[in-house]
């Protein structure tokens, strides 16, 4: 019996590890169709409607997708070493360069909107602000849909991200932190640079949480101080109401004992019934006839 239930329970333990991994899977999944989907709108954008060189344009989405908002920009790898990028809450340092290196490049932003929740969480995190990202892709030939991505080189210099909704962390006096979740799956939390901004060296998607409350819980020792306290009082109630109840009884049997040992008669004295006590007499006690002696007299 023993072997079979330490089977069972081996089977049960493989049965979580591979639906932890297939729901990690599905999200993974789900996230890349997610990235697919909106790069897909944004770059229809792009090749339509002939966009000039560093113009910010914004991507129309389904309906199912109402609430978030997808914007992109195509941009000279030069002019991003000259100037950077300012655009959608984020600012790219001055000479940073492309990775591998393109002569044009495509920065796609992202903001979640209500939806964030949904696609990105952090255990003991609650987000406070929509998430919001940007991707940086291979433009070098615009008329393909399948760009390669593209990593950053800052020389150092951090990439500014705002945050317009960071009113909501001060009006709940909690203080908020910066969340960074990776285009690979990594994720990170750091302090915040300022109110309403969050720092960066790489791409990806941002948000600022706040971790959960915490209900405050008493110590162990302070609760079983407590929990003796209380007990020991009550014993000694309980003691007390028993040596009341003890001392009670006591006196009603010595009184009802009193009451049978002594019988006293009755009697009538008009419509009223008196007790009386039995009457006891001395007994008599005769007196001698014989006088006692006299003493002689000296005169005699």
């Amino acid at each position: 019996m023993g072997q079979k239930r330490d089977n069972f329970y081996l089977i049960c333990f493989l049965h979580f590890l591979h639906f932890s991994s297939l729901i990690h899977c599905l999200k993974s999944k789900l996230d890349e169709s997610l990235e697919a989907i909106l790069h897909e709108h944004a770059f229809r954008v792009m090749l339509h409607r002939r966009p000039h060189t560093g113009a910010l344009y914004n991507a129309s989405l389904p309906a199912n997708l109402a609430g978030m908002k997808v914007s992109a920009v195509g941009l000279r790898s030069t002019t991003l070493w000259r100037r950077g990028a300012n655009f959608s809450d984020f600012i790219i340092p001055p000479q940073t360069l492309p990775v591998p290196y393109v002569k044009r490049l495509l920065i796609v932003y992202h903001n979640l909107g209500n939806c964030s929740s949904l696609y990105y969480t952090l255990s003991g995190y609650s987000l406070k602000t929509p998430v919001i990202g940007f991707l940086v892709y291979d433009a070098s030939r615009f008329s393909s849909s399948n760009m390669s991505k593209l990593e950053l080189d800052t020389r150092g210099k951090l990439i500014s991200v705002g945050f317009q909704n960071s009113a909501v962390i001060k009006q709940s006096n909690q203080r908020g932190k910066c969340a960074f979740f990776g285009d690979t799956g990594e994720v990170s939390i750091s302090e915040m640079s300022a109110p309403d901004v969050c720092c960066s060296r790489n791409q990806g998607h941002f948000s600022i949480v706040v971790p959960f409350k915490k209900q405050q819980t008493w110590p162990f020792w302070i609760m079983g101080f407590l929990a003796g306290f209380v007990g020991l009082i009550l014993v000694g109630l309980a003691a007390t109401m028993a040596v009341r109840s003890f001392l009670g009884k006591r006196t009603q049997e010595m009184e009802k004992e009193a009451d049978e040992g002594e019988y006293l008669q009755t009697y009538w004295i008009t419509s009223s019934k008196m007790p009386r006590a039995e009457v006891t007499r001395t007994q008599p006690i005769l007196e001698s006839t014989t006088l006692p002696n006299p003493k002689l007299s000296w005169y005699a």
